[in-house]
């Protein structure tokens, strides 16, 4: 936790770090095999890059909610509970399997802000990934920080899913398919696995779905109905938590001349859970 002597957030402005990494064939096959596909032949299907370049911390430097302790490379927010928000990708090349890879993120932005359900901090942090010189993935990754439930506070109002779906999937994300994607991501983050912890100490009804896991399945979608189309874009942003002991549909409505596909995600009550656009090449 920062104290008196923590240098206020700003200071983490435009700090940078590069992460190397050996694109291997493992990961692919078993995030494949968890999502029920075929694994891809050499090529890193988008969102797919989120298993290679993990920040390995030593356990000893783990907080109490699974994650790296705070400070470092991100700033140390002093609120209890930390989400992945949304992001913003540009596909400009592939990664391909055998070849080494690096990636540079900067903070590009600190937003301190008091929400209806108190303060919330937002973190936005700018990804490249590149390999052999070439320019692969952009990225905006958009985390958001904020306060632990107050007691009788009001829950935030839902909002309804859109209708008019063209494509729907309908599954259940449950503890397996949670624990895989954690362990494939090297993600500690307990409110993915541990039932006593995510419902005791954060207050939620059961073990919350990865952003990032909703967001591959969106574009999963696509590629069962497309399984051609090259993914030049894409954005998604979440809106509600989904948990694990739910079904939950997957929707696409792509446009007519199917560059564009809307994506979004609705829970069991057909409240919308994530939103998302792809654009393809």
């Amino acid at each position: 936790m920062p104290d008196s002597q923590t240098p206020p957030l700003e200071a983490w402005l435009d700090r940078t770090e590069t992460l190397s990494d050996e694109i291997t064939s493992f990961p692919l096959r078993a995030l494949a095999a968890t999502l029920d596909r075929a694994a891809p032949a050499v090529d890193v299907p988008p969102l797919w890059h989120w298993l290679y370049f993990l920040p390995i911390a030593p356990l000893s430097d783990v907080g109490e909610d699974g994650h790296p302790k705070r400070g470092g490379f991100l700033p140390p927010v002093a609120l209890p509970r930390r989400m992945w928000a949304g992001g913003r990708f540009t596909f400009h090349a592939p990664l391909f399997v055998g070849t080494q890879a690096q990636r540079t993120s900067t903070i590009a932005s600190i937003e301190d802000k008091t929400g209806r359900s108190g303060r919330l901090v937002f973190v936005t942090v700018q990804h490249r990934y590149e390999s052999a010189g070439t320019l692969c993935v952009e990225e905006e990754h958009d985390i958001v920080y904020r306060d632990a439930p107050q007691r009788g506070a009001p829950a935030p109002k839902p909002v309804a899913a859109p209708t008019g779906e063209i494509w729907a999937r309908t599954l259940a994300a449950g503890a397996v398919m949670l624990f895989r994607y954690s362990a494939l991501t090297f993600n500690g983050h307990r409110i993915h696995y541990d039932f006593p912890y995510v419902t005791q100490e954060e207050g939620y009804p059961g073990l919350v779905v990865h952003g990032p896991l909703i967001a591959t399945l969106l574009l999963d979608l696509v590629h069962r109905h497309l399984p051609d189309a090259v993914v030049a874009t894409f954005a998604f942003r979440a809106v509600r938590p989904m948990f694990a002991s739910n079904a939950f549909t997957l929707c696409g409505q792509p446009s007519a001349d199917a560059r564009t596909v809307e994506l979004w995600a609705k829970d069991h009550d057909g409240y919308l859970t994530m939103q998302a656009t792809a654009t393809l090449a």
